[in-house]
């Protein structure tokens, strides 16, 4: 089955998970990578990765010796990453992310990429898995994230020392790019 239809099932039975019935452009993709540190990122974390758009890229840019897992709550989209990256770690639920740094012996990650879908979800969960977020973020360490619009932007600038945003035109629909930084 081809990723957009993956997308659009997965879509029409969760909408408040799913955020596309598409995967993301390469051109959203590249900008989401973009000003990563890869020579310096040891800690890779990406949230949401759907059918690995963004885990291709980062498993072609990250260093050999660098740790990577990815955190997906949608039991499709998990199968499918199983199949296509049989090396790759997963875990299911984002509200855990600082629990599985420590299980997996890891420390605080460099790096947190996430195509994870917050306009949609319930404050609630918006906050426990910004908590995550920020509670497994290493000192200087970095938050990429897109939205549709800028409805997390004010969040995001209480949350995070410096945000910068860009937009991708070249994406269905098109995307904001928020890149957050933590302090040093």
């Amino acid at each position: 089955m081809s990723d957009f239809m993956v997308f659009l099932k997965r879509f029409v039975s969760n909408p408040g998970r799913v955020g596309s019935v598409i995967p993301s452009s390469r051109f959203l993709c590249r900008q989401m990578t973009k000003q990563v540190p890869w020579s310096q990122a040891n800690v890779i974390v990406e949230l949401g990765p759907g059918t690995g758009v963004f885990t291709q890229a980062i498993l072609a840019k990250k260093r050999k010796d660098a740790q990577f897992f990815v955190v997906e709550r949608d039991p499709q989209f998990r199968k499918l990453l199983r199949q296509r990256f049989p090396d790759l770690i997963i875990r299911d639920e984002a509200t855990n992310l600082t629990r599985y740094l420590s299980e997996l012996k890891l420390p605080k990650a460099d790096v947190i990429i996430s195509g994870l879908p917050f306009a949609v979800f319930p404050e609630t969960l918006r906050t426990a898995v910004l908590d995550n977020v920020i509670g497994s973020l290493a000192p200087g360490g970095m938050f990429v994230t897109f939205q549709y619009s800028l409805q997390m932007k004010a969040e995001l600038m209480r949350r995070f020392d410096r945000v910068q945003v860009s937009f991708t035109p070249l994406n269905v629909p098109p995307a904001f790019v928020y890149t957050c930084f933590m302090k040093p």
